[in-house]
């Protein structure tokens, strides 16, 4: 109850659509009871055995209007009332009244089912509403989160969520909206309605509720589990698919097909058995409903029956009016049909609901502070003080101190594991350091709002991270209302324009997904550009060239040191060579640092650097 409430909550924006789909359920079920309660007039017509003095058949004659007395008599208030009325437009003839009452039945048909449509339709723009703003919340804080928060997530699973569980949120608790006013309502009404006719037999017809209810609940019991396991799978799957269409390149060079098919297939079979179980439970609501129905409508058969043939003088049931009241009846049970379903399709839809709010609730650690600033501009330096970080058990940096000064460009160098990247990660502020703190003009980083230090910051990582868009709007990433001359100087700094403008659109050619057209060096010249059009003061380089031929790493080297003119540069380098000008080199083993200096100095010392290089230099 606690997700329904939650989801309920979603529906605020759409307050006026909510409150006409209230008002046409309302009136839906009012119509859905007194469409019955008009047969009730139709059966004395056909049934009546008044006659005139001619012997003619003709209606019981009440020919002084009728005056409300109480709701005691509200029962023969209504009926007196009604005859009265047909008398005035029939002149007592049967064959007229007849015409009348089935206009009059019809008539509250077509309002029954006007107010039907019209719930349906308000309700098209509440369910459609709500759903796209959870898929919108969903979207927006998978955005927003952490990257420590999707390295224990599947990327399939996060897919599954946002789509198929959205859907299953308005397939199972959305229509439940539907059901809150209309269905009570119309079993509201309905019993009244009974009550009126004949208190007995409806006191009677509430013992098979207890009955039902229980009945109900107990095979509903295990849906939320059941629902949640096929949810899981789906996930499971699609992580699959997505890690097949990522490394689809690696998976035919391996000959993996194979294997890949054989858990593809062995996830879909669980998703088959799950969903198998889940769809025969869920599809015992209708037939379990119906049977319990047809039990109560047999001992209404039973009991009012005995009622009229051996005339007990308390009840006021006669053939029409037991007919009637069978009609209402089996009218309570379509409502409570429905019910049921929503109950099932709740409990179904909770799992759903589970594991989308595990989304919007999962804390974000890299918030704002309620009181932190805008940083406009770089003005003297970044200062690393004792820094400590540990993504999980073990610390990647311990005791990192390092001032860079502005105009500087400073080079972290080490092994695989050595904590250079994780620099370029805590600056950024992708992750909280654990101890210490990270300076930028004097300010904590965490006392700025990231925003406004992203914008300071321009990154450019191993991989080529580009988008399935035009050149254009891949570079623009960072200054959306660039020029078109502004990004064709961003390319000409990037030595990137001699082949864009080749291409057949130039900086409007599509580049596929991920850039799947264009080679790695030109992807990573194009990454370049992007953060040369941005021009923030400080630029972090994370091994930008380690992934590149010769020929490429050349042109891409002098791509970066064109835009590493006249700024502050962190380069995170693999290759060596590459770093051999920066105004220090600073080399980092098991998360400390253990040498610094300039590429001269460094090889005089004849230390760590200096086998990294001769290591190199072999290879």
């Amino acid at each position: 109850m606690g997700h329904f409430i939650t989801i309920l909550k979603y529906t605020k924006p759409y307050k006026k659509y909510a409150l006409g789909h209230i008002l046409a359920n309302v009136f839906y079920a009012l119509f859905s009871t007194l469409s019955f309660i008009a047969l009730k007039p139709m059966l004395d017509v056909i049934f009546a055995k008044s006659v005139d003095g001619s012997g003619k058949e003709i209606l019981t004659e009440i020919i002084k209007k009728p005056e409300y007395s109480g709701i005691k008599n509200l029962k023969d208030y209504g009926e007196d009332f009604l005859i009265y009325y047909m008398n005035a437009f029939t002149g007592g003839n049967k064959e007229n009244a007849l015409i009348f009452v089935i206009t009059l039945i019809i008539s509250m048909f077509i309002l029954k089912n006007l107010a039907g449509y019209l719930a349906n339709y308000f309700m098209v723009f509440l369910r459609n509403g709500v759903i796209r703003d959870i898929r919108n919340q969903v979207y927006k804080k998978t955005v927003e989160l952490p990257l420590s928060f999707f390295s224990e997530q599947r990327k399939g699973d996060i897919i599954a969520r946002v789509t198929g569980d959205v859907n299953d949120l308005q397939y199972s608790f959305l229509p439940v909206l539907e059901l809150i006013i209309r269905e009570p309502l119309t079993i509201i009404f309905t019993i009244i309605a009974m009550l009126a006719i004949s208190p007995q037999l409806t006191l009677f017809v509430f013992i098979f509720i207890p009955i039902m209810s229980f009945i109900i609940s107990r095979i509903g019991k295990s849906l939320k589990r059941k629902s949640g396991r096929v949810q899981k799978e789906q996930g499971l799957f699609l992580s699959t698919l997505e890690e097949t269409l990522t490394g689809l390149r690696i998976i035919k060079g391996f000959n993996a097909e194979g294997i890949f098919n054989k858990r593809f297939k062995e996830s879909t079979e669980r998703f088959y058995n799950f969903s198998n179980k889940l769809l025969n439970r869920q599809n015992l609501a209708s037939p379990a409903s119906e049977i319990l129905g047809i039990f109560m409508i047999s001992g209404i058969l039973w009991y009012g029956g005995r009622l009229i043939l051996t005339g007990d003088p308390s009840s006021s049931l006669d053939g029409s009016t037991f007919l009637v009241y069978l009609g209402l009846s089996y009218n309570i049970l379509t409502p409570a049909k429905a019910i049921t379903r929503g109950i099932y399709n709740v409990k179904k839809g909770a799992a759903a609901a589970d594991r989308i709010q595990e989304i919007i609730d999962a804390p974000n650690p890299i918030k704002d502070k309620p009181n932190a600033k805008d940083k406009n501009g770089f003005e003297n330096q970044i200062e690393f003080k004792n820094i400590a970080f540990k993504y999980q058990d073990e610390y990647v940096l311990k005791n990192f101190s390092l001032t860079i000064t502005k105009g500087k460009t400073v080079a972290l160098v080490g092994q695989s594991g050595s904590g250079k990247s994780t620099i370029a990660n805590l600056i950024t502020r992708f992750y909280h350091v654990n101890k210490g703190e990270i300076l930028i003009d004097g300010i904590n980083i965490n006392n700025i709002t990231t925003s406004s230090l992203r914008k300071q910051l321009g990154i450019v990582t191993q991989d080529a991270i580009l988008f399935n868009a035009s050149i254009a709007n891949n570079i623009k990433l960072g200054k959306p209302n660039a020029t078109d001359s502004e990004i064709i100087e961003a390319l000409k700094i990037a030595n990137a324009w001699e082949f864009v403008k080749a291409l057949p659109e130039g900086i409007n050619t599509n580049i596929g997904d991920a850039g799947g057209k264009l080679s790695g060096g030109q992807k990573q010249r194009l990454s370049i550009a992007r953060a040369v059009l941005k021009s923030p003061p400080i630029m972090v380089l994370d091994e930008a060239t380690s992934a590149l031929d010769t020929e490429s790493e050349r042109i891409v080297q002098v791509a970066l040191e064109n835009m590493m003119k006249n700024r502050t540069s962190i380069v995170i380098a693999h290759r060596l060579s590459t770093i051999q000008n920066a105004d220090i080199i600073v080399v980092l083993n098991k998360g400390e640092i253990v040498e610094q200096g300039k590429h001269e100095a460094l090889i005089k010392k004849a230390g760590v650097y200096k086998k990294l290089v001769d290591m190199q230099s072999f290879e």
